[in-house]
């Protein structure tokens, strides 16, 4: 929204200091309380070695923010406009409580007009310790509500509508930030805002779209004013009577010939802009004409979960989204912007808004509907059970209905989630094992609330009720149950299963399931010292929040592979066995297109430098498994399936595109010593939006310890190649493969790095010891096979010495002797 001219913009420099006045300094709004610390010299860093532990205290202070302004005509209706005020906190003007707030969800919109003097004023925000609100609330409840200790260190985050993850999670930073990360300013009712703007879409058979645009207005007193609607070049003017409060104010665009958004990859990705405006101030709203179906039909295994636009089924390819940093005043657009097209370029179509952190702010979702990425919207209810008093119920409806009115309007957005796997945390806990009925019904009580605030706000919006479910009113065990709905599949990472246990299953669409590994050595390098460099060590093991998780790291990589000679190539080792495991999981079930319609992992992005899921590092570099994913989610793409008996090796096609394409593939053994030899040439063809089998391998036809390897394009251009590993790679006699780069600086910057082979190198990862991108990385080459690859550094006019290069493979990585 545009700031009227009768506005004052608060944010900027405010003052800071605990609630007895300890700890003064100044705070830069938007921003969160432990950054301006830190930039005082107050804190240390949190994030590097064992700060975590060091600044627990903050989140245990009342903190007292403070500006004085200046108002040249103190009278009128004024009000503040507030957003992402995080979380329990007492707005004063002049002395004076204006707003006591405690949904960092919600917007508020207080009226100060009476309090405002000519001349200075001063607003001052009281922002009271969420451990201390949390623990009060909770004492207050008539029932103990369970929250989860693994993921929530500190207690008593589920009282609180507040960003889950503050609390910890299994990657994050356990801190319970605090502060102010939206808008603060102060404006003028003259004589009405804007509320909200929301829209319907009416798609006709004759191709054309009705925009049926819907203004809520709000005003102080009866009014007469001018309301422009706009869409294109279309500009109306309608002369409309407001009432004291809020009055609803509508009308119809309609579009003979529209241009539909698409996802990307199946599309363009056109957007209309759409106003309203009022005197003294406007609303914009990004628009995409399209239409979403969420296909739920039952078939001979269950119910289908298939996301159909504008007439095609769309299979997904995702991850999941986390905040961007644990820390708000770390965050920025480009850094988001960077986070979200990493994920474009590495072939997906959809992220999911996770439900233990943020509504995102508007822009987050204008970059998903300029780069065409479908987004998943969890409700920010996750892993805990919560309260289903009466207070806590509207506030939630309170939140939903702003919510939904403030993001509904956005093409990206294709289906709205209740919550993250609070079914399945109902049997979590002692308390709701023994009386699941008591907390079943206030789970559905919460459920309910959601849903109804999502119907009436936005009612052309998709719904499903929690992530996993099977269906609507079911509450049976997500996890493992794969006939119908979405599944999350934990069973190779928590319950310490095969690579080959992903092959058990046959989910509908997968939109949790992940592996761990470490982030990468220069990351590393930038919170802990030399003598922490070993995975035992008190530093790493604070980087990493998931109970165990270093151990079945370990446990897998001694399954898989040979020991590493260090801590930097087990670091480089542990990445290439996630995205083996993710590569397993994701070439399976595309396989099984049209059953299985989307596989999101677990997850895009870090919030801390931190062992994790992600594939991308804390700061947005591409570990192994990112260069993995944008090789197994290219949308024409040949993958290796063992059958059950071990016996064959079926090679699937798999075409996410609407055309049909041919496809040439050449299929060889690979030697241990970097030698191809032929097996078979095939050509097929396979259809729009299906999977095929091109062929299939004998596993007596491969020569002794040789790898299948393949390569393969098709018509539209689009290539690939891989091998397959019948056998552990620990069972392989790998020889020295004799690798040898030749770097070369670029004009604009880049560098040019060129890797020969001499034999047979598996797993090639170039790493760099400043940040940036490659053009490829985690690659194969046989003998005297070649492989060019740019490196552009992040910052590409930083003057400085030619960037270091290492070089890593899978031979080279194995304790020798």
């Amino acid at each position: 929204m545009t700031i009227p001219s009768n506005a004052h913009d608060l944010s900027g420099t405010w003052q800071l200091a605990t609630r007895n006045g300890t700890h003064a300094t100044e705070i830069a709004i938007p921003g969160d309380v432990h950054s301006a610390l830190l930039a005082a010299g107050i804190i240390p860093d949190p994030y590097h070695g064992r700060n975590e532990e060091v600044v627990q205290w903050v989140a245990h202070e009342d903190w007292v923010l403070e500006q004085t302004f200046q108002v040249d005509h103190a009278d009128g209706d004024w009000y503040l406009d507030i957003d992402y005020l995080d979380t329990v906190a007492v707005v004063f003007i002049n002395d004076a409580p204006v707003l006591s707030a405690d949904n960092c969800f919600r917007r508020y919109r207080p009226d100060v007009g009476k309090l405002l003097q000519q001349g200075e004023n001063t607003i001052r925000i009281v922002i009271h310790s969420a451990i201390r609100a949390g623990a009060e609330r909770q004492a207050h409840q008539p029932f103990y509500i369970p929250y989860h200790p693994g993921n929530s260190p500190i207690a008593n985050g589920n009282m609180l509508r507040k960003p889950q993850c503050h609390f910890g999670w299994d990657w994050n930073i356990a801190i319970a930030p605090l502060g102010l990360y939206g808008t603060i300013a102060l404006k003028k009712l003259d004589p009405a805002r804007i509320e909200h703007v929301t829209t319907e879409q009416v798609h006709r058979e004759d191709g054309s779209v009705e925009l049926h645009v819907e203004a809520t207005l709000f005003a102080a007193e009866p009014a007469v004013l001018p309301v422009h609607f706009s869409f294109g070049e279309e500009r109306v003017r309608l002369d409309c009577g407001v009432g004291a409060g809020q009055t609803c104010i509508r009308h119809v665009f309609v579009i003979d010939e529209p241009r539909l958004w698409w996802p990307v990859g199946s599309g363009e990705q056109p957007l209309y802009t759409l106003s309203v405006e009022v005197p003294g101030g406007a609303v914009q709203r990004t628009i995409g004409l399209r239409r979403v179906e969420l296909l739920t039909d039952r078939d001979a295994v269950g119910n289908r979960f298939a996301f159909r636009v504008n007439g095609r089924e769309i299979f997904c390819r995702g991850a999941n989204w986390i905040p961007a940093d644990a820390l708000f005043s770390r965050t920025s657009r480009p850094k988001t912007e960077a986070l979200l097209r990493s994920a474009v370029d590495a072939n997906m179509n959809m992220i999911r808004v996770w439900g233990g952190g943020f509504y995102e702010q508007d822009w987050f979702y204008d970059l998903c509907d300029e780069l065409g990425l479908m987004v998943w919207q969890d409700f920010m209810f996750a892993c805990n059970l919560y309260p289903c008093s009466d207070d806590f119920l509207a506030n939630v409806a309170d939140e939903v209905d702003y919510q939904v009115r403030r993001l509904s309007s956005h093409p990206s957005i294709v289906l709205w989630c209740g919550d993250n796997e609070i079914v399945g945390a109902l049997t979590w806990f002692k308390e709701s094992i023994d009386n699941r009925d008591r907390y079943l019904v206030a789970y559905d009580r919460l459920n309910r609330v959601i849903e109804q605030g999502l119907r009436k706000a936005a009612p052309q919006a998709l719904w499903w009720p929690s992530s996993p479910a099977s269906g609507y009113l079911d509450y049976g065990d997500a996890w493992h149950a794969d006939g119908s709905g979405d599944m999350h599949y934990w069973s190779v990472w928590h319950e310490n299963k095969s690579f080959d246990d992903y092959r058990t299953v046959h989910p509908r669409f997968c939109s949790e399931f992940g592996f761990q590994s470490y982030t990468s050595l220069p990351v590393i390098e930038s919170f802990a010292e030399a003598k922490d460099m070993n995975i035992a060590s008190p530093v790493i093991e604070l980087h990493q929040k998931n109970a165990g998780g270093n151990e079945r790291i370990a446990g897998t990589m001694f399954r898989y592979f040979r020991f590493p000679k260090d801590f930097a190539n087990f670091v480089y080792l542990s990445q290439i066995q996630q995205g083996l495991a993710i590569r397993t999981a994701v070439d399976y079930w595309r396989s099984l297109k049209p059953h299985c319609m989307g596989t999101v992992y677990w997850q895009l992005n870090d919030t801390w430098p931190v062992a994790s899921w992600a594939s991308l590092d804390y700061g947005g570099g591409w570990k192994a498994m990112h260069y993995m994913a944008r090789r197994f989610f290219q949308p024409v793409n040949l993958m290796a399936i063992p059958s059950a008996d071990g016996e064959t090796i079926a090679l699937k096609l798999v075409n996410d595109t609407a055309d049909t394409v041919a496809v040439d593939a050449n299929i060889f053994a690979l030697t241990l010593q970097g030698e191809q030899v032929p097996l078979q040439t095939l050509s097929t063809e396979c259809p729009a939006d299906r999977a095929a089998e091109l062929g299939s391998i004998r596993l007596e036809d491969l020569p002794q310890h040789a790898l299948l390897g393949w390569n393969f394009i098709a018509s539209n251009g689009m290539a690939g190649e891989g091998h397959h590993a019948p056998t552990t790679y620990k069972a392989l006699d790998l020889e020295p493969a004799g690798l040898v780069q030749d770097v070369t600086a670029l004009g604009d910057g880049s560098v040019e790095i060129t890797v020969t082979a001499k034999g047979l190198a598996l797993f090639v990862m170039v790493e760099c010891d400043r940040p940036g991108r490659f053009t490829d990385n985690a690659f194969d080459l046989a003998a005297g096979g070649q492989k060019r690859i740019v490196f552009t550094p992040s910052d590409t006019g930083a003057a400085g010495p030619m960037p270091v290069f290492t070089i890593y493979d899978l031979h080279s990585c194995q304790q020798s002797g």
